[in-house]
């Protein structure tokens, strides 16, 4: 497995938070050899929310370990050593860790075995530095804080086992966690948020309102979602098909299955073999004059079993098929099924096509990470002069989900290529990269929307937008994108005839504003914390009549049924419960509106409603109350 390696300019990028966790990062190390001068050390790099060292050591370290390597990492700190920089040939550095410096408080017996394997492994054009805090000397490019007094408030979080350069055929080493922050105040707000996190956590709230789950006969990473989490899923669905037929776009179906030799056309095969589930070979034959098909054998439930076997004469005509990973070579199979004019530009086809993608088991994790998916997918068809309208058009879309769902913290990722891995990693097709980058760049410099730019990242054919957002606790999601494609169009041969009656090719649009259900929910759930809006919420009323007296069910009865006429997800409570039970009932489901209904309000032709989160808001007329629920509902507002 090969180490994906930062380069120094990347390095000399990192964030102020990116170089204190990095210095963090060298004080752990420091600290667990004053604790055990044996330890060897591989990586320490800063990560997100915080940093980990790798260590081999022969003591098991564990959470019952954490106060004493904490306070040995205090006394660092306290000391407020100087991190110092060394440049050293390589030759020195080698010397160095033969001698077990490096990772290390002095020379040691053993050799600095992981840190000699990393400078073999450094390119021979590539400086190489040393950085020292005290006694203790490490391998490193940098960058750092100036002084150990300067990592401000850390804690240690956890340990887990990690193989050397994640490849299973080396060493098992010991991850050990942390997070720094200039402040303890940050410290304490960042913990307080993993407390709120937890409680939010989509796979607990997902099990307890009773929306998806998991099934070992189904497969890992495969999530069905009961009649309450299929609402949620109908109800982003129905925003989706409004909000692009609003916008132009016209809907497609296409099939979950294909052969082979489209996705090599795409380009897909070979770059995206290890994220598609492994082909099926069928043979592809048509039906005899008889209009039956022989087969080989028959199974033990009476049905046709085995590979249909060709008629006599007949050679037999094999196809290796993939389980659909995409839309998109799909998609430009529709846009060549009929001759385009510049006048059919833009072309938007638009389909939540459900995908399978070969997730590593050890990937997996709740809705966020699964084997199949529903993709809120689009694919935009247009001319260069419509490129910089149509990009707009996706980002504003972008931009009115995010105020719709209350999504008020978000950031743009430009990923561009590397052009040292094309041909590998990208479509060898460099002048077109440069051209649709600065493209892309150029729309967004000029849209005004803030973004990043990440080498690197793009797709195989084309750069692309991943839009990242926070929830209302602070949590960070990748969940939406937006890309552009230059080279599927042309492997398609797909045409259009400009004004001048000349064959172009069209420039291509992926887009998912939305990303897919099942990312996107699990999202909602932990952003709602499970009180989702009216119009998205899976139980929308409840009616709770108090007692059972016969006049009050029948009354009661009567607005469920005016509810539901009106398609409102209203559900009654009959047991015979007492009203207290039957609100408690309804606000462990997080029914969003309660109607409380009693003597009085049958009387008065009037409800009581109570909403979740809000408490009781009093008696409202009948007619008044389901009015407003209508209206809530329709214009998407609470």
């Amino acid at each position: 497995m090969k180490e994906e390696r930062k380069t120094l300019e990347q390095r000399a990028e990192m964030s102020d938070i990116e170089r204190l966790r990095h210095s963090a990062s060298h004080v752990l190390a420091t600290a667990i050899l004053k604790l055990w001068p044996e330890a060897q050390f591989a990586a320490g790099p800063p990560v997100e929310n915080g940093f980990y060292y790798d260590v081999d050591l022969p003591h098991r370290i564990s959470p019952d370990d954490f106060e004493k390597i904490e306070a040995e990492m205090k006394k660092e700190i306290k000391e407020n050593h100087p991190f110092e920089r060394m440049e050293v040939s390589r030759d020195e550095a080698l010397e160095m860790g033969k001698k077990g410096r490096l990772a290390a408080l002095s020379e040691r017996p053993e050799p600095s075995k992981y840190k000699i394997d990393i400078i073999e492994n450094i390119p021979p054009d590539e400086k190489i530095s040393l950085y020292r805090n005290g006694d203790f000397i490490d391998l490193c490019a940098g960058p750092h804080v100036m002084r150990t007094g300067n990592v401000g408030a850390f804690k240690l979080t956890n340990v887990a086992s990690a193989y050397y350069k994640g490849d299973e055929k080396n060493p098992q080493l010991q991850r050990v966690y942390g997070t720094a922050f200039k402040t303890k105040k940050e410290l304490d707000d960042y913990f307080g948020m993993l407390e709120e996190a937890k409680k939010r956590d989509h796979r607990k709230l997902g099990k307890e309102l009773e929306l998806f789950v998991f099934d070992d006969d189904v497969g890992p990473g495969l999530p069905m979602f009961l009649p309450r989490g299929a609402v949620i899923a109908d109800e982003l669905e129905k925003l989706a098909k409004e909000t692009e037929f609003a916008a132009g776009y016209q809907r497609v179906r296409t099939p979950h299955i294909a052969r082979e030799s489209m996705y090599k056309k795409s380009g897909h095969l070979p770059y995206y073999a290890e994220s598609m589930f492994p082909p099926m070979e069928l043979e592809d034959r048509l039906p005899s004059l008889s209009g039956q098909t022989a087969f080989s054998a028959v199974d033990d439930f009476g049905r046709q079993a085995g590979r249909p076997s060709a008629m006599s004469g007949e050679t037999p005509d094999f196809h290796r098929y993939y389980l659909k990973a995409m839309n998109c070579p799909h998609h430009h199979k529709l846009f060549a099924a009929i001759p385009r004019s510049y006048r059919d530009l833009p072309l938007r086809l638009a389909e939540y096509g459900t995908y399978y993608r070969y997730e590593q088991s050890g990937e997996l994790f709740g809705l966020m990470r699964v084997r199949s998916l529903q993709m809120n997918d689009a694919h935009l068809y247009m001319t260069p002069e419509q490129f910089e309208t149509e990009f707009n058009a996706v980002n504003e879309m972008y931009l009115n989900y995010f105020k719709l769902f209350g999504i008020e913290k978000y950031l743009m990722r430009f990923s561009t290529h590397d052009p040292s891995k094309l041909g590998q990693k990208f479509v060898d097709e460099p002048e077109l990269w440069k051209k649709t980058e600065e493209m892309t760049r150029n729309v967004l410099k000029r849209s005004g929307i803030e973004y990043v730019e990440v080498p690197n990242e793009a797709a195989f054919y084309g750069p692309k937008i991943d839009v990242q957002a926070w929830s209302a606790i602070g949590r960070e999601f990748s969940i939406a994108t937006n890309q552009v494609d230059f080279a599927q169009p042309r492997r398609f041969g797909l045409v259009y005839k400009d004004r001048d009656n000349i064959e172009k090719t069209p420039i291509c649009i992926h887009r998912a504003p939305l990303g897919t259900h099942e990312r996107f929910i699990g999202f909602l759930i932990e952003h709602y914390a499970g009180n989702f809006p009216l119009w998205l919420s899976p139980e929308q009323v409840r009616v709770l009549p108090i007692g059972d007296e016969a006049k009050v069910l029948d009354y009661s009865m009567s607005i469920l049924n005016e509810l539901r006429a009106h398609q409102v997800r209203a559900e009654i409570d009959e047991s015979s419960d007492k009203i207290n039970g039957k609100i408690q009932r309804a606000e462990q489901m997080k029914v969003h509106t309660m109607f409380v209904i009693g003597k009085r309000d049958l009387e008065a032709d009037a409800v009581s409603v109570r909403v979740h989160g809000k408490g009781n808001l009093g008696a409202t007329p009948r007619s008044e109350a389901i009015a407003e629920i209508l209206h809530s509902i329709q214009e998407r507002n609470g």
